[in-house]
């Protein structure tokens, strides 16, 4: 099927193309797309072209491309979310229609390192909890969350049995989380997060560092999640000034 009959840069058209047909489910997640000169001759375009359409298209995480195996479309996530948008693990999940659950693996009590005690400033910390748990949907490994918290505002004989610690802390503590400082980071493998999570060696993951306020501007949850990026995407609106 030719495409040139569009009056736009040809490489957009072969990008339109190509998602049209995956939403069609004529190539569905995780299959291999024909190769570039089948596909170059399905589309009517010649092979750079095509290159530079796959090349936008794996960096909008539309697909993968494995040097000498191919290119194969990527799973597209169930939970979809502007980043300014603070919500708790838990709430995305269930947004996406999936039952949400933790799998706790570790709890431990440690003394706070000097960048974090600077982090919970003003306040003077000198325990913090240390949680460890896996975030499951439909009981499928999804986040990998390291959550830190001053001992005094949470009730860690009830960590195994609630999902969501900002619910949690509000009921315990009083403590109600207002906003959060976000920092993004790219991770590589990490053989013990990746083996948690199921993960293909390839797949990327999603970390989110996150200190967490009230609304009295008190630091009081300092978390590190490994998103799986094949099932949470994450965007930013930015205005113009």
């Amino acid at each position: 099927m030719s495409i040139k009959s569009d009056s736009r840069h040809l490489y957009l058209q072969v990008i339109d193309e190509i998602k049209r047909d995956i939403e069609s489910g004529k190539y569905k997640e995780k299959e291999k797309l024909p190769s570039e000169f089948q596909l170059s001759r399905l589309l009517g375009v010649s092979r750079a072209t095509l290159r530079e359409a796959l090349r936008i298209l794996e960096e909008e995480n539309v697909v993968s491309r494995k040097h000498g195996v191919g290119t194969f479309v990527n799973p597209k996530p169930i939970y979809s979310s502007g980043i300014e948008q603070l919500n708790s693990v838990t709430y995305m999940i269930e947004q996406s229609g999936k039952k949400a659950g933790s799998q706790y693996l570790t709890t431990e009590f440690q003394e706070p390192t000097e960048e974090e005690r600077n982090k919970f400033l003003p306040e003077k910390i000198e325990i913090l909890a240390k949680i460890e748990r896996v975030r499951t949907a439909d009981n499928k490994p999804v986040v990998f969350c390291i959550d830190k918290v001053p001992e005094k505002l949470i009730p860690l004989e009830r960590v195994h049995t609630e999902d969501s610690l900002f619910k949690l802390m509000e009921e315990y503590a009083g403590k109600h989380i207002a906003y959060a400082v976000t920092y993004i980071e790219p991770i590589g493998y990490h053989e013990r997060i990746y083996n948690i999570l199921e993960c293909d060696p390839e797949q990327s993951l999603l970390l989110l560092k996150q200190m967490h306020y009230t609304e009295d501007d008190e630091p009081v949850l300092y978390s590190s999640n490994y998103f799986r990026s094949d099932v949470f995407s994450f965007h930013v609106l930015r205005k113009r000034m």
